[in-house]
């Protein structure tokens, strides 16, 4: 008998389920595709329960779920209504990527470590409070690196903090405002590391301010949309190095490991029945591919990172 159809259902607090999140579910791998769109946290049980109970023992790996959307603090809410519904072995495997927060954040972070070793490393974030923002804050102080986390609004950087150590306690975390662009330069010195994850089409620095930074090695840029978020990196640009020496990466660039991490992470949902991907489960995925995807240095986690 032929194994059962791979079916990912595809739960979307919007009220048009994701285009870009249906085509990569399909060109993933899953031969079926539900589509669910205005989808709140308190809808969630029948929704599972009819993934739960159809299928039985190794079938129940041929159906996952895949959250999400663009309000990403929704999609969280789903994520553990998801959850909450599973008891013993009986459960479908669950990723929570909305508005690609967590494979962006992941892919961001996987690329400057590419260039740089993060432990020990001074990292500003820029429009830090934001959803991909505070899970680079997250990675990032994770694997050791000392972060500023950076907004307009000291309040805003100081919750984003304060709610990342709840969740330990070791993360080297300092909440900075900047709203001009003589503080924005103050940010930066001494600083190894850059990453912006501000709104698209919004630009944070100019050239000047980074790319005469001395201590800056690597600069990170995830706005694609005119103009970039940081000026003076292409959306292309991969790896490449200015005359200063500057490894630079803009969204598209960042974009292909997301891309890479995504379609692994769907594949990963159909190995066994009780994957629960977040951005801590998603990031040791991309890790792993990024070892084979990425030539040059060494991928591997420094061991501060558990």
């Amino acid at each position: 008998m032929s194994e059962k159809a791979k079916i990912l259902i595809q739960i979307d607090p919007d009220q048009h389920p994701s285009v870009f999140d249906s085509i990569v579910g399909i060109d993933s791998g899953a031969d079926q595709l539900l589509r669910f769109g205005n989808v709140e946290p308190l809808d969630i049980r029948e929704l599972v329960h009819g993934a739960m109970f159809t299928r039985g023992g190794d079938s129940l790996r041929r159906t996952a779920i895949f959250i999400g959307g663009s309000n990403v603090q929704t999609g969280e809410q789903i994520l553990r209504a998801v959850t909450d519904c599973f008891f013993g072995p009986v459960r479908v495997s669950v990723m929570l990527d909305a508005n690609g927060a967590n494979t962006t954040a992941v892919a961001a972070v996987l690329s400057m470590r590419r260039h740089l070793p993060l432990s020990g490393q001074t990292i500003a974030v820029l429009a830090a409070t934001g959803a991909v923002g505070q899970r680079v804050c997250w990675l990032l102080g994770k694997l050791g690196s000392r972060v500023r986390v950076v907004s307009r609004s000291l309040e805003r950087a100081s919750r984003v903090c304060q709610s990342l150590q709840k969740r330990d306690a070791n993360l080297k975390l300092e909440p900075i405002q900047a709203q001009r662009p003589m503080e924005y330069s103050k940010v930066l010195e001494p600083c190894e590391g850059l990453i912006s994850a501000g709104a698209a089409g919004v630009e944070i620095l100019r050239s000047e301010q980074w790319q005469l930074r001395e201590s800056l090695q690597v600069a990170i840029d995830l706005n694609a949309v005119p103009p970039a978020g940081v000026q003076g990196i292409q959306p292309t640009a991969a790896g490449e190095s200015s005359e200063s020496g500057q490894v630079s990466y803009g969204a598209i660039g960042v974009g292909n490991l997301k891309m890479k991490i995504h379609r692994r992470c769907i594949n990963r949902l159909f190995e066994s029945n009780d994957a629960v991907l977040d951005v801590d489960e998603i990031f040791e995925i991309g890790a792993r591919l990024a070892q084979t995807d990425l030539p040059g240095q060494s991928m591997q986690q420094p061991e501060n990172h558990r």
